[in-house]
């Protein structure tokens, strides 16, 4: 069995999330060192991860790794992509790919030229809750679906002058830099959009430079809609974080706050005809139990033994280059479409 060399780029909330997964992916993987501008995080980090080195220089790291995990500002992606892939390195990229679409298509294109691994870390794909969800709407276990909405909803306030406050250093607003998560699970599950809108706004998060509060609506060439509502300005919240996928025989629901997936079946006999009605039963009290799992991960795991696992087999990653930068290309038309009044086209955004 190979052991893969890490080098971990950029030590700001994430080593302690990745801790146990790389525990348990025992001998499959080797931190060698850790890195950070600030060398006190770097230090910390490589103590929880046992890796026996700590920098302020990344680049130190190259020589001895196969494989960065780079968990940086948005507008550092580029640049480091390209120092570590032009040096031979395999890349797993901290989500968004990078804050333009010409930086991924050169990030893409070197991925490509150099014959290494460049993968997007999306892992709410790789959560079991989403992936069971996923394989229910595609198999249609309660008919066809036609709409799939999801819901963020958390407070999320740096400190003044920390990057994240910056539209430039974060690529955009919320929904570039948290809603790409979701439009990347909407494409996963609803296949090729064919239009949408976006409407954004900072009220309620006056400290972001562009929106904090995001809704955007998707349509597919299947017909379906979906629906994504973010927020980093919430004070308290009814959903947390949770997927509705609407369908002909019911309502499949994820709630990954509490960690459950429900399949709310039909009411029996004629619909109502309006209004609620007691054969409506929104309760997750009467609902079907699918799947639980422990509420307090991020389920990380699925994510980097996905990584890992591709590099021992050469197989193409499930959030690779192209397909990563065609959900950046839905938010960009996105964006543009809502400074222009209109109705985005994003048909042809695949590569």
């Amino acid at each position: 069995m190979t052991t893969h060399r890490l080098a971990v780029v950029g030590c700001g909330d994430m080593e302690d999330a990745h801790q146990q997964v790389f525990a348990d992916l025992g001998d499959r993987v080797t931190v060698i060192g850790t890195a950070d501008v600030v060398l006190e995080r770097a230090q910390h980090a490589a103590k929880a991860l046992g890796a026996p080195r700590a920098v302020t220089d990344y680049t130190e790291l190259l020589d001895e790794a196969d494989a960065c995990l780079i968990v940086t500002p948005h507008d550092l992606h580029h640049e480091m992509g390209m120092t570590c892939l032009r040096a031979g390195k395999h890349v797993l990229m901290e989500k968004p790919m990078a804050v333009t679409e010409q930086q991924c298509l050169e990030l893409i294109e070197t991925a490509r030229t150099t014959g290494r691994q460049l993968m997007t870390a999306y892992p709410m794909r790789f959560h079991p809750l989403v992936a069971r969800l996923r394989e229910l709407v595609a198999g249609e276990a309660l008919g066809e679906v036609f709409q799939v909405s999801i819901f963020t909803e958390q407070h999320t306030e740096h400190p003044e002058g920390h990057w994240i406050r910056s539209a430039a250093r974060l690529g955009g607003g919320q929904l570039f830099s948290h809603g790409c998560h979701y439009v990347d699970l909407l494409l996963w599950m609803l296949g090729e959009p064919v239009r949408g809108t976006h409407t954004g706004t900072r009220r309620g998060t006056p400290w972001m430079e562009w929106e904090g509060t995001s809704n955007a609506v998707l349509e597919f060439a299947s017909g379906a809609l979906g629906y994504h509502f973010g927020t980093w300005g919430a004070r308290a919240t009814r959903h947390g974080y949770a997927i509705h996928a609407h369908c002909a025989g019911g309502m499949l629901e994820a709630d990954l706050t509490r960690g459950v997936l429900y399949a709310h079946h039909a009411w029996p006999g004629e619909a109502p005809r309006g209004g609620l009605s007691g054969r409506l039963s929104p309760d997750p009290a009467n609902a079907e139990v699918l799947m639980t799992v422990p509420a307090d991960s991020k389920h990380l795991g699925g994510e980097l033994v996905h990584f890992i696992d591709c590099l021992d087999s050469g197989a193409t990653p499930l959030t690779d280059g192209p397909g990563s930068l065609q959900g950046l290309r839905v938010i960009w038309r996105l964006y543009a479409a809502e400074r222009d009044g209109v109705v985005a086209d994003l048909r042809g955004l695949g590569l």
